[in-house]
């Protein structure tokens, strides 16, 4: 990660997980930036104050609780609306995750009022910096993608598809069969012939948990058994595909209420 001190802050990173190409986080009090494009989509969330922006020759702005969503390749410009500048956090995407032919809707009405999409990228953004979670942000990712889709390309309703369950099951026995590796769900999707939006909603539905919830609590599971065998913490992580060992202790503590050395010890019985 790089960093900038003083009166303005930015971290930017590039991480691990298919269609983000580069993540960035800002506190800007003065800076304003000239007219740019970039070669990726830029979803952007405001945390406090708001930006002034100008996209395709119409000013815009980003009110409290939206998301905004600047399509590649259209200059635009940003700089603080008020004082006290502001704090942004910014997800470049792949052209590929929203398609070109949503350019157009995405100039015609960027900052997008929908307390739903603008929950699930703050979720995103904190799976994104916390190694080893990088099925949970494929997964959030996929649902994002799938739901700018839906807000800038309307449909009428259509009567609910029934819940895929072959689908649902076919990805737990792949889950359960790969505890170990590390497989992300682009290549899930891929072995099962699914779009990855589709293939957590079916999971989700069937099972009542998302795939990568289930896939953390069945390591998890399977770490109780290996730490009562003897095997240390360290080797334990390793063996079941957890980042590291700090990764495996979060998730062991935030399931269990105790980490691996003390359950290994009796403490957790």
């Amino acid at each position: 990660m790089t960093a900038a001190p003083a009166r303005q802050q930015i971290t930017a990173w590039r991480p691990r997980v298919p269609g983000v190409v580069e993540v960035l986080h800002a506190h800007l009090t003065e800076h304003r930036y000239p007219m740019h494009v970039h070669d990726s989509w830029t979803l952007l969330i405001v945390d406090d104050g708001a930006v002034r922006y100008d996209l395709d020759r119409h000013r815009r702005g980003t009110p409290h609780d939206t998301v905004s969503l600047l399509p590649p390749h259209v200059p635009h410009n940003g700089s603080p609306a008020g004082e006290g500048g502001f704090r942004k956090r910014v997800l470049y995407l792949e052209l590929g995750q929203l398609g070109a032919e949503l350019i157009g809707p995405a100039v015609d009405g960027p900052d997008l009022a929908d307390p739903l999409l603008r929950l699930r990228v703050g979720q995103l953004h904190t799976a994104l910096r916390a190694p080893g979670e990088e099925w949970e942000a494929e997964s959030r990712l996929a649902l994002i993608s799938a739901r700018l889709r839906e807000l800038l390309r309307p449909r009428t309703a259509l009567p609910a598809k029934p819940v895929d369950r072959g689908l649902a099951h076919q990805l737990r026995d792949l889950l359960d069969a790969r505890l170990a590796e590390r497989t992300t769900l682009d290549e899930a999707a891929r072995r099962l012939h699914a779009h990855p939006a589709h293939l957590v909603r079916a999971f989700t539905t069937a099972f009542g948990l998302p795939p990568h919830q289930y896939l953390t609590a069945r390591r998890i599971d399977r770490a109780r058994h290996l730490l009562l065998d003897g095997h240390p913490p360290t080797t334990v992580a390793t063996t079941l595909g957890f980042h590291d060992q700090p990764h495996l202790t979060r998730h062991f503590r935030r399931i269990l209420g105790t980490t691996p050395a003390r359950f290994a010890r009796g403490g957790g019985r």
